[in-house]
């Protein structure tokens, strides 16, 4: 079954792609939740139009998503956290904390949009991870936990 997407669908596609997915897994989550709609004749076509119009504007998109992505690899990004014994953390760091903290730097990003490689830290020292600041702009960077 195609179907076109109306939101971002982690790991399925961006929003007004077309996408081939299951039967039910289309019918009975996708097309009631609002993430997508069946990809009929007339509906593609309405999509090959809007996105012909979008076109231009895209461009600019692209651009304000590379200065963004510029600035953010520049930054120098520490994290305090507690810790116990040794490099261990009390909890742990994940991607809400990584946007809070490019936050104040004055860059405001969704921590949705943030995926720290590894997934959730619970030791000090350098990591890694990747903002998508568009669906062609992702900027990678570095960033440190240090003791409180």
């Amino acid at each position: 079954m195609e179907v076109i997407l109306k939101k971002d669908v982690e790991n399925l596609g961006f929003k007004d792609d077309i996408v081939a997915v299951k039967n039910g897994y289309g019918r009975n989550f996708l097309i009631p939740q609002g993430h997508a709609v069946l990809a009929t004749s007339s509906a593609k076509k309405v999509l090959a139009e809007t996105l012909k119009q979008r076109a231009f504007k895209e461009v600019k998109a692209v651009e304000d998503a590379t200065k963004v992505a510029n600035s953010i690899k520049e930054l120098d990004i520490k994290i305090t956290a507690k810790v116990g014994e040794g490099t261990k953390l009390f909890g742990s760091v994940s991607n809400a904390d990584v946007a809070e903290a490019i936050a104040k730097a004055g860059i405001e990003l969704e921590k949705k949009y943030i995926k720290v490689i590894g997934g959730l830290i619970k030791r000090t020292g350098k990591y890694e991870a990747a903002a998508r600041l568009h669906r062609t702009v992702v900027a990678e960077f570095s960033f440190e936990i240090i003791a409180e």
